[in-house]
């Protein structure tokens, strides 16, 4: 269990730091996707995007047999 929460933490972090790419691609901007601004700073958590990358590398997999 903790193995996976780790690995999430680890994704989303990768995910947020992505950010600027992964906008121009249109992903970042679904309604799943959380962004607070407060102030100078700004956090981004994409829930919706890390959920559509996963099915998506889920589906890759099944389809190519591993």
């Amino acid at each position: 269990m903790l193995k996976w929460l780790l690995t999430l933490v680890a994704i989303l972090f990768v995910l947020g730091l992505a950010t600027p790419w992964l906008q121009r691609l249109g992903l970042g901007r679904l309604p799943g996707d959380v962004r607070i601004g407060r102030g100078r700073r700004s956090y981004y958590f994409p829930f919706a995007s890390v959920i559509l990358l996963s099915l998506a590398l889920t589906l890759l997999m099944r389809l190519f047999g591993r």
